[in-house]
């Protein structure tokens, strides 16, 4: 009997639900804080996700939209609720899903992260930290997560994308509940790890019940927090195990939380893709196809997690942002991206360059790559207090 070849990143991947992606790479989600404030995609979002799919991406993950807007994460963020404006989502499925690419909505709740000028933080236990403090949800408000994600999954199929992805990483409200650093409930929610791991599981049963088959459902998944006292591999791997069987069609692993203080995946010192022996680990408990987030920065780092069965999939960020056709630089034996290095780098600078540079590229804008970080944090910041009011005005509209 003849062992089929190993796949490469431009082999196809055909999904547990019967989608098939091109090739193995995927623009995973960012912040691209690219909303209009109220919480609807501008022409610049359509715009750059389009550019990504007519690079060749198999697929991209719009990060962070939003199912209430009472928890964003910062007021360039999506929200898909009953005030969406649905043509212009319409148009963002659309011109994202050119090329033969898919177009996925990454459903968020920032919780105890929401942004303070717009929301009230919130998340599993009431914290208390010198520059950081966040209200305990009740019992109640705990239980309408699930429902209000699968609302936001099924608006997003009546507009024509591809998929969601369910967003259990980085620190984000369905990861503080997976964490014993954040979740000190002592109810049906929290405790052991099965207990922390409840409300992820009834989020992605809700949202795979009233989807279609072909809609593809995935999960972000943190390998670990990377904080003492926070989720560890160890728990992490029961997660894997315990998803399974629940309809996910691609499992994202990444890691890190967004917490002040607390270091991010994107800004890790180490070398090479990050996840990969994670993955490997998972790969012995799950037949959910997965993929490793964060570190590929060159063509042979992403072929080799291929080649080895590690991961199905590769998911790339900032090396799309300096290349939106890299997928196609790559095939056609192009060079890799070249990432920029700065002599200082204050706090959030790095995020508010490639978020920044996200606009430029939305805009069709080539000749601003040279933009200096601090230039580049101080328009990142200027626009976020702009569009705070218009955030404020949005929900004060009944």
């Amino acid at each position: 009997m003849r062992t089929a070849p190993s796949p490469t990143l431009f082999t196809p991947l055909t999904l547990p639900n019967g989608r098939v992606l091109k090739n193995r790479i995927i623009k995973s989600a960012m912040s691209d804080s690219l909303g209009d404030g109220q919480g609807n995609p501008t022409l610049a979002q359509m715009r750059l996700y389009e550019r990504w799919a007519e690079g060749g991406v198999a697929a991209s993950i719009i990060g962070e939209v939003q199912g209430d807007p009472s928890y964003p994460e910062k007021p360039g963020n999506l929200v898909l609720d009953e005030k969406a404006n649905e043509a212009s989502y319409r148009e963002l499925a659309r011109r994202g899903s050119a090329n033969g690419a898919q177009l996925w909505l990454q459903l968020g709740h920032a919780g105890a992260l929401t942004h303070l000028p717009i929301g009230e933080p919130k998340g599993p236990s009431e914290i208390e930290f010198p520059d950081f403090r966040s209200k305990a949800m009740s019992f109640a408000e705990i239980q309408a997560v699930p429902g209000c994600f699968a609302k936001t999954a099924l608006r997003s199929v009546e507009l024509g994308f591809g998929g969601v992805q369910i967003h259990a990483a980085h620190g984000f409200l369905l990861s503080q509940f997976l964490s014993p650093l954040f979740n000190h409930r002592t109810d049906a929610y929290g405790g052991s790890i099965q207990a922390r791991m409840r409300l992820l599981i009834e989020t992605v049963e809700a949202v795979r019940a009233v989807v279609p088959s072909d809609f593809v459902v995935a999960v972000k998944l943190n390998a670990t927090d990377q904080l003492d006292g926070g989720l560890v591999e160890e728990e992490a791997l029961k997660i894997v195990a315990e998803l399974e069987g629940k309809g996910v069609d691609l499992l994202d692993i990444s890691g890190g939380t967004y917490f002040p203080g607390a270091p991010s995946s994107s800004d890790r010192s180490s070398k090479g893709p990050y996840y990969v022996e994670f993955a490997q680990a998972a790969r012995q408990l799950t037949s959910i196809p997965l993929m490793a987030t964060g570190g590929f920065k060159r063509k042979e780092e992403a072929e080799a997690a291929i080649l080895s069965r590690a991961v199905d999939a590769a998911g790339l960020a900032r090396g799309l942002v300096l290349d939106p056709s890299l997928p196609a630089s790559w095939q056609a034996g192009e060079r890799d991206p070249v990432f920029p290095r700065f002599a200082t780098l204050p706090p959030g600078g790095m995020t508010a360059w490639f978020t920044m540079r996200m606009t430029d590229l939305g805009e069709d804008r080539e000749d601003l790559v040279d933009r200096e970080i601090s230039e580049a944090l101080a328009e990142y910041e200027k626009r976020d207090e702009l569009r705070v009011s218009i955030w404020k005005n949005r929900n004060l509209v009944s």
